[in-house]
């Protein structure tokens, strides 16, 4: 895609004056020729020409070249689903070639920068030199704080400030991370249920019903997320953890979380797994990564957020999020991942003389092949 689009906005605004070639040489003191060229993309206008060209077709100098230094919402999500894509199949460092030149080029477009910060951090970990992976946390760090520090959407700077605390606790710092978000949670206001009140006021009973349910998606979501971190710390008090994962697990039931949103419920058998390690309860452990492992290759792929039977109202929400439907990453980086963190993973090699244990790492392994 041209960057500067000089030629076509000449020729249109030349027509719709009625002006001639001729006629706009002689005002702005060139040859004819020199317009000539321009029109048919040969030759640029010297810099100098542009604010008089600009004012003569009142018009900004913006306009006059076309420059548009920003990409759609649809155009970041081919680009970020082309270059996870990439990554998987490509070089890691000519992908992220590709990826510092679309920066430079739309280094203004914080909705861009964001995700491709983002991009970063989630195939990081396919980076084996620990220097270098601590240097890509540090670039994508960069784009966060400008997106954070030059954007003016409270939601994307929202966002942006997130991921630059995610980098600082990827780069051990977690003093950094307390002060950046201030070391307190501030309480929770949430829209949706003054939206419904608006909606159903005004008789948009369908929309009230969406706003609700997108509100219930997403604290059901986030909710796994904290049982996923306070298991891991409750392993020390076995009472407590076993509470606490028998809640989560209930809920998780109830909400069908294995057919919604498989990615929560796998993650909270992995911290279980680990817990019930801690505590030495060996075959326990093994009952979580058994039901890990069922999930994982079973037919839940390709992974796509989505409602159910109970959340029937998403699809226009889940649409308009910046990648869609789609994960953060492509199918074959999270099925590795989905192996490594269980093969790969230290807590687990107790558990490697387990006849158990290696029938659900080779199982694991035919997941990704």
């Amino acid at each position: 895609m041209k960057e500067i689009n000089i030629a076509k906005v000449l020729v249109s605004k030349r027509k719709e004056k009625g002006i001639t070639q001729d006629e706009l040489a002689n005002y702005i003191g060139v040859s004819k020729a020199s317009v000539s060229k321009w029109e048919t993309e040969q030759s640029y206008p010297d810099v100098t020409f542009l604010p008089q060209l600009a004012a003569y077709f009142n018009i900004s100098v913006d306009e006059l070249i076309d420059y548009k230094p920003q990409m759609t919402k649809e155009d970041i999500r081919k680009l970020y689903r082309s270059l996870s894509d990439d990554f998987t199949s490509k070089p890691f460092d000519s992908v992220m070639d590709a990826c510092r030149k679309t920066i430079k080029k739309y280094y203004s477009c914080f909705p861009l920068l964001l995700q491709m910060g983002i991009l970063m951090i989630n195939h990081i970990e396919l980076i084996k030199d620990a220097q270098k992976a601590a240097s890509l946390t540090a670039e994508a760090k960069g784009l966060f704080i400008r997106v954070r520090e030059e954007c003016d959407d409270v939601l994307i700077t929202r966002m942006a400030l997130f991921m630059e605390a995610l980098c600082n606790l990827i780069s051990g710092n977690p003093d950094s991370v307390l002060k950046l978000l201030d070391g307190s949670v501030a309480p929770a206001l949430p829209p949706e249920s003054l939206l419904a009140s608006a909606y159903q006021m005004t008789g948009r009973t369908e929309e009230a019903k969406s706003v609700l349910q997108v509100g219930m998606f997403q604290n059901i979501v986030v909710l796994f997320n904290f049982f996923t971190a306070y298991l891991t710390l409750c392993a020390d008090v076995p009472s407590k953890f076993d509470e606490v994962l028998r809640r989560s697990l209930v809920i998780a039931e109830t909400f069908d979380m294995r057919h919604l949103h498989p990615g929560v419920l796998v993650g909270l058998y992995i911290s279980a797994a680990q817990g019930f390690i801690v505590q030495k309860k060996y075959d326990k452990a093994l009952e979580m990564l058994q039901k890990y492992t069922e999930i994982v290759i079973s037919d839940i792929y390709p992974l796509r957020l989505h409602g159910d039977a109970f959340f029937d109202c998403l699809h226009e929400w889940l649409d308009q999020l910046d990648l869609g439907t789609d994960l953060p990453r492509d199918e074959k980086t999270i099925r590795k991942s989905m192996y490594d963190v269980i093969v790969n993973n230290p807590v687990f090699s107790v558990l490697s003389d387990e006849p158990r244990f290696q029938c659900i790492t080779e199982k694991l392994q035919r997941n990704c092949e």
